[in-house]
């Protein structure tokens, strides 16, 4: 295997389109393109992202963000060492476009295809920013998914804790739709926050137990009796108040993730702390984890705001790794709406009909 590989990954799993190039030369990576197309405006009308909708726009992208990427990258699909592709787990229609784009590519350049989990994309990401070496925990908090891992390898994870509920993305957009607040909900709620001290007592769920499983669907719930007592006190709902909920609310989950780091950190020796995941963009959140590396004594990582929302480098970097290991797939690689990452570990409570999703 050569040990310099440039990929072309591609993402679409939920309702950003992206396409990126990147460079792998031994454990370094250089990002030479990063193409996202998102698509907030298609579902702001709606309150979230809509799953047909998201799927067609990516069907209509996903080529022109692939055009775009080998443009500003400089290349050819003659220069590329391989393609990779979100295979899951993610919206089906968003897979599945990105799935078979990439299966076109590979067929008509004879490419290796790499089939790549979103999750490990997000969990690789501190290889590509800072080349951490192995084993290192990642917490991953995104919109779907909230997951302590030790990653041990580039196809080895070990589930420490997660969500038996919902993921902290997704309680944040569900908080700033309860409280008239746009979306996407993280930044708004963060933004609300901002220098407000807060004064409301929301529950902390699941400090009582010493796993480092987490729980948000009761603070929602907190969140929705605080508004409803704030508009019958005041007819309404006071900017000021509203303020002090988003604020509580952020100190809660805030207080959450950082006690349940401290007790995976407990759980073995590693390199490094890492947090990846569109909600580890919250400032105040990398904040706190930032303390409880330093008061465990090890390096924290966090890669740029940027690779922290779903993105292609990411993928492509993940296939990097994969292909580095001989890893590759054939045009049967099939899109996988749930995909764990450590497939030995057990579902986690509310994993659904079809199965664990992470």
């Amino acid at each position: 295997m050569a040990q310099e590989q440039t990929i072309l990954g591609l993402e679409s799993s939920c309702d950003d389109t992206a396409a990126a190039v990147v460079r792998r030369s031994s454990d370094r990576g250089t990002i030479l393109s990063n193409v996202v197309m998102r698509q907030d405006d298609l579902h702001a009308a709606f309150g979230g992202v809509v799953p047909e909708i998201a799927a067609r726009a990516h069907a209509e992208k996903i080529d022109l963000a692939v055009e775009a990427a080998l443009d500003r990258a400089g290349l050819t699909l003659r220069e590329i060492d391989g393609i990779a592709v979100t295979a899951g787990p993610g919206l089906i229609g968003g897979v599945l476009a990105g799935v078979m784009c990439a299966k076109g590519l590979s067929a008509a350049t004879g490419l290796p295809l790499i089939g790549v989990n979103h999750l490990a994309g997000h969990a690789l990401t501190p290889r590509l920013t800072d080349g951490l070496a192995f084993p290192y925990l990642m917490l991953l908090v995104s919109g779907g998914h909230c997951l302590f891992l030790r990653v041990d390898g580039a196809d080895t994870f070990t589930r420490l804790g997660g969500t038996i509920d919902d993921a902290p993305g997704e309680a944040f957009d569900k908080v700033a739709r309860l409280l008239g607040l746009p979306q996407p909900g993280g930044p708004a709620v963060e933004i609300c926050a901002q220098g407000v001290t807060p004064t409301i007592a929301l529950p902390r769920p699941l400090l009582d137990r010493p796993d480092c499983d987490v729980s948000f669907s009761g603070l929602k719930t907190a969140v929705l009796r605080a508004r409803d007592a704030a508009v019958a006190d005041h007819g309404g709902l006071p900017e000021g108040i509203r303020a002090d909920i988003c604020a509580s609310f952020q100190a809660a989950v805030r207080a959450v993730l950082a006690e349940k780091s401290r007790r995976a950190l407990a759980l073995g020796p590693v390199s490094a702390f890492a947090v990846a995941g569109g909600v580890a963009a919250n400032t105040a959140l990398r904040v706190a984890l930032q303390d409880v590396a330093a008061q465990a004594d090890v390096p924290f990582v966090a890669p740029p705001q940027a690779l922290c929302t779903d993105n292609a480098a990411m993928i492509a970097w993940a296939g990097a790794e994969r292909l580095a290991l001989g890893l590759t797939d054939g045009l049967s690689l099939a899109a996988r709406p749930r995909w764990p990452l450590d497939e030995g570990a057990a579902p986690m409570l509310g994993s659904g009909k079809r199965g664990a999703k992470a």
